[in-house]
């Protein structure tokens, strides 16, 4: 199991992007300073009327695929 740890500042109008399908990917540099891709849609349920903000911790499996993300306290 992989993880990397992000902190995020999406505002309502980027995020109205995400959910347009403009665009499909959060692009962001995890605490560790890598560059990391992954896609939106994991963060739906963090979403509140001012955007999402936050600390998240998002496990991969060995292969890379998506396995769970959390908001961090």
């Amino acid at each position: 199991m992989q993880q990397i740890i992000v902190d995020l500042l999406i505002s309502p109008d980027e995020w109205i992007k995400i959910y347009e399908g403009t665009a499909t990917d959060v692009h962001t540099t995890a605490r560790d300073g890598r560059s990391v891709r992954f896609p939106a849609r994991i963060l739906s349920r963090f979403y509140l009327k001012d955007g999402i903000r936050g600390s998240f911790r998002i496990l991969f499996d060995d292969q890379g695929k998506f396995v769970s993300v959390e908001r961090l306290a």
